[in-house]
């Protein structure tokens, strides 16, 4: 074998490397950011994609899925993602202390945006969900919050959506799961329940 021959072999087989080096395939409903010599170049899309070895590479991101949020990853899930907000005490506007249970629903919608605008996005939505879950049940009674769960559902959602909108997230859907007042005062409703039922049969009963 010929050194001219050796050398051809050589190139061919690291114009290969670098080629194959230069494919990045994307899974459908996943995106990845791309950067040039540690600037935002583009975002690859779902299909075979191709950049330029050494000079691009595909950056890590962490804390943007909340599936992911301690594990650094080279791609971005922009499917629906299901947030448990923790349980929290709100004190409602008659005084009256409650446990909230939440979830949130939001989708990725301008990976750009939710790499380079926040830090923590997953931890940005937890936060600024607990805030607000507390200053709309703060201003409102124990019964108006019984009874009113889907319209603060929508405007949960809708105060939620505003603030992620500059981070390139779609707030899509909020869920109070469940509203629990304290041991006593759930009897006592119990109870007063009973006794308004017990009431109309005896005036039925009666008429």
């Amino acid at each position: 074998m010929t050194g001219s021959l050796v050398v051809l072999i050589t190139l061919a087989i690291l114009t290969i490397v670098v080629a194959i080096n230069g494919i990045k395939l994307v899974s459908q409903g996943d995106a990845a950011i791309v950067e040039r010599l540690g600037k935002f170049r583009i975002e690859l899309k779902p299909g075979l994609n191709f950049i330029v070895p050494f000079l691009d590479r595909v950056r890590e991101v962490r804390n943007v899925n909340v599936n992911w949020s301690d594990v650094w990853q080279n791609r971005i899930d922009l499917r629906e993602q299901i947030m448990d907000i923790p349980e929290q005490e709100i004190i409602s506007k008659d005084n009256i202390r409650v446990q909230v249970d939440t979830i949130v629903f939001y989708q990725i919608v301008e990976p750009y945006k939710a790499v380079y605008e926040i830090s923590s996005p997953v931890e940005a939505i937890k936060q600024l969900s607990q805030t607000t879950i507390r200053n709309i049940l703060g201003e409102m009674d124990l019964d108006a919050s019984l009874t009113a769960r889907e319209s603060i559902n929508g405007r949960l959602r809708s105060i939620l959506d505003e603030a992620t909108d500059k981070w390139g997230i779609r707030v899509l859907r909020v869920e109070i799961q469940e509203i629990k007042p304290p041991v006593e005062l759930k009897d006592a409703m119990q109870k007063q329940m009973i006794a308004e039922r017990q009431k109309r049969e005896m005036i039925t009963l009666a008429e």
